[in-house]
């Protein structure tokens, strides 16, 4: 890609599941860049996906103060995430989320499609 391997594996974290997918399209060989590209798509989309969720169900009445505090705690799960991950991308570590980084981890070794593997 024309950029340090740790450098592209933390920049795929900046804006979450977005520069997550732009790095996982555009980076074909390096595993290590590919799986934080991945990582971060899969669990910022996961958070954004269930962030959604959240914030329909604080209108519905009963539930809604029981969301708004879930919504609440995911934010600040969701920016302590990013700020860990992003640090620990830029310093060329390998960190595994549960359950997230083994699929993250299978996607980054799958040859893309097309590339005759």
């Amino acid at each position: 890609m024309g950029m340090e391997a740790n450098t592209a594996a933390g920049l795929s974290y900046v804006l979450g599941w977005l520069t997550g997918l732009i790095f996982f399209l555009m980076e074909k060989q390096n595993r290590f860049v590919r799986f934080h590209a991945m990582q971060s798509l899969i669990w910022f989309g996961f958070l954004t996906v269930l962030s959604l969720v959240l914030g329909v169900l604080e209108m519905v009445p009963l539930i809604g103060l029981f969301a708004f505090c879930l919504l609440g705690l995911l934010l600040l799960v969701g920016f302590v995430s990013w700020v860990f991950l992003l640090i620990t991308a830029f310093q060329g570590k390998y960190l595994k989320l549960p359950v997230i980084g083994d699929y993250a981890e299978r996607y980054a070794t799958t040859p893309p499609a097309g590339m005759g593997l």
